[in-house]
């Protein structure tokens, strides 16, 4: 049994999610940001998502997290994301949270 595909609205934020993660938050971590601790996509929804859900993200969404975030979730993420790229919250801060979580840091 398939899941029932998002709606519209849940179907936008992905993308917004998606879009800042993937895109947005890699080039700037390339280009002007270069003390941000991560430039990969992949990290920086690792530290957003376990942000979100206050601990390692996949003890609390099924994989893949884009398909199993609650909209709730997904708008959280996207605040999330706009924060850190104005700077209104600290990304070193919330990675050192991030892999304390998960054990690799103490």
């Amino acid at each position: 049994m398939t899941p029932d595909p998002a709606p519209p609205a849940q179907d936008a934020l992905i993308d917004r999610y998606i879009y800042l993660t993937k895109t947005v938050m890699p080039a700037k971590a390339k280009a002007e940001r270069r003390d941000w601790p991560v430039v990969n996509d992949h990290c920086f929804q690792r530290i957003v998502l376990d942000h979100v859900c206050g601990d390692v993200w996949y003890n609390h969404i099924a994989r893949p997290a884009y398909r199993n975030m609650t909209a709730a979730q997904t708008a959280k993420a996207i605040d999330l994301c706009e924060a850190i790229i104005a700077g209104r919250e600290n990304l070193s801060a919330m990675n050192r949270q991030s892999l304390r979580w998960r054990g690799k840091l103490r």
